[in-house]
């Protein structure tokens, strides 16, 4: 899987006018090896064994610095497929919505070269089993979004691909120091051996200071608040693909590194802080609804509500249960198909109408293009956490988990945190109804972008039908959000036997 978007970055580096001379030929190359990436993802999912899935799978093991014992050292469990699978869909579903709809900006070349070495990156860091690797990979990414952002992204591009790079590098020094301290006390840095040893022979105050200094450096990623303030630039300015994969795959990369690697290697670290995490996850919760109540850009909108669904993530993992890390590792998935839908949609709109802001739109969207407005209420719906659709149990079971937590925990405080989280899901469906009434029902009309009452239709002209490149990055993320939603089994199946063996259960 790495290899392939690696051979496709390297043959791109051959001139033009020897190899793929048109942007075409370069999108249509892209769209390629990202699919070829995609089937060998599928085909990875279609010979894992989901009798076991506590088990890592698919194993590549090599010696890689032999000096310091680091390995090459690479699988897949219960917990680490379903978003290696994720990231293959989604970057795949970026290059074919690019077929049709490039960012402007030109440099078709470039763009397609830094997506594939970041889907490198992403899938590297869900598969790496050595704590080194792992963090190579988690730095690989850094680079391509930050470019990405910086040259196609919007008007304050530049102050929100440096703020992006500023934020992330000082989180991964943070988390390369709290990896190297656990791996140098406990004279390994293979990530399987010490998630087997559950923090023996590390003491209690190793594990605290270890998991403080992780904790921080995945939560910048995660993010979650107050470490949050570079995402709503960042997904504001960067092009539609570059939010997708921001919302769809790099927030999980936080999350991820919390259960893989913070959990495991520091339990005691992890009971500690656990209170603390809960709290900034509900402090997220609320205050990512209330920013999405006060936006008028859509994307900004879109930015702030991954606040509020990362704390539920986050909430989950605070509870230190087997139903709270599940519930995280759902949300995880349920988010990246829900938002990344939502970040394609508001590219749709931005592309048609010049404009992202709410009340210069205004109403009336049903009748001036009924399907993208109908699927854009699906994704809202669906985010919001409607019964039955994917975005519903992973808030759900984060609010159980948080009902009932860890034994060592304090019961009555979660309680309270699941009360508080209770009333942000009722905030986030306000502000989605919210985006709905001003977009997709009403007459139609709005103001300038000034505020100013718009003297005629603030959408002149009827706006381009759905394009076939559209429904096909669209069309997918639809069915995955119903199956999921009506079949949760799909995805507890895989994670609650790897999760159980994070807390020693076999």
């Amino acid at each position: 899987m790495m290899a392939i978007p690696l051979v496709g970055a390297l043959a791109l580096l051959v001139p033009a006018n020897r190899f793929l001379r048109t942007d075409t030929a370069v999108r249509v190359f892209g769209t390629a090896v990202s699919g070829a990436t995609l089937l060998v993802a599928i085909s990875a999912a279609a010979a894992f064994d989901f009798g076991a899935t506590s088990r890592m799978q698919l194993e590549v093991d090599r010696e890689w610095v032999p000096a310091i014992a680091l390995r090459f050292h690479l699988g897949v469990d219960g917990i680490s497929l379903p978003l290696v699978v994720l990231t293959a869909l989604l970057t795949f579903l970026c290059f074919l919505y690019t077929l049709r709809h490039p960012p402007e900006g030109g440099r078709i070349r470039l763009l397609t070269a830094l997506l594939l070495v970041l889907e490198i990156g992403l899938i590297g860091t869900f598969v790496a089993l050595d704590l080194v690797l792992f963090f190579v990979f988690f730095e690989t990414v850094l680079i391509p979004m930050y470019v990405v952002i910086m040259l196609w992204g919007g008007k304050g591009r530049r102050a929100a691909a440096t703020k992006f790079i500023l934020y992330t590098l000082l989180g991964s020094g943070l988390l390369l120091a709290g990896m190297l301290l656990v791996g140098a006390k406990a004279g390994t840095l293979d990530m399987t051996e010490l998630a087997a040893r559950h923090g023996s022979g590390l003491s209690r105050g190793l594990q605290v200071t270890a998991f403080a200094l992780m904790g921080l450096g995945f939560a910048v990623k995660a993010p979650m608040w107050p470490l949050h303030t570079w995402l709503p630039d960042a997904h504001t300015e960067a092009p539609t693909v570059g939010s997708v994969l921001l919302a769809g795959v790099l927030l999980k990369m936080g999350t991820y590194g919390l259960i893989r690697v913070a959990l495991p290697l520091a339990p005691d670290g992890a009971e500690f802080w656990a209170p603390w995490l809960g709290l900034l996850a509900v402090i997220g919760i609320i205050y990512g609804a209330l920013a999405c109540l006060a936006q008028r850009d859509l994307k900004r909108m879109i930015a702030y509500s991954s606040v509020g669904h990362m704390g539920f993530v986050l909430l989950g993992i605070a509870t230190l249960t087997p139903v709270g890390v599940n519930a995280a590792l759902f949300g995880n998935i349920a988010h990246g198909l829900i938002t990344s839908l939502l970040f394609f949609l508001a590219g749709s709109v931005k592309e048609r109408w010049g404009t992202a802001d709410m009340n210069a739109l205004g109403g009336g969207m049903l009748g001036t293009s009924p399907r993208l407005a109908s699927i854009l209420t699906f994704a809202s719906v669906a985010s919001l956490g409607l019964p039955g659709l994917a975005g519903f149990w992973g808030e759900m079971l984060a609010l159980l988990g948080a009902y009932r937590p860890h034994a060592d925990l304090p019961r009555e405080t979660f309680v309270t945190f699941m009360a508080v989280a209770a009333l942000g899901a009722v905030l986030t469906a306000a502000y989605f109804l919210r985006m709905l009434s001003k977009l997709t029902h009403g007459p139609r009309g709005g103001t300038s972008p000034g505020g100013v009452p718009a003297a005629g239709p603030a959408r002149p002209g009827s706006p381009a039908a759905v394009s076939v490149q559209e429904y096909a990055a669209w069309v997918p993320l639809i069915a995955l959000t119903l199956l999921v939603g009506l079949w949760p089994k799909t995805l507890l199946d895989v994670t609650t036997e790897p999760v159980r063996a994070l807390f020693g259960g076999g």
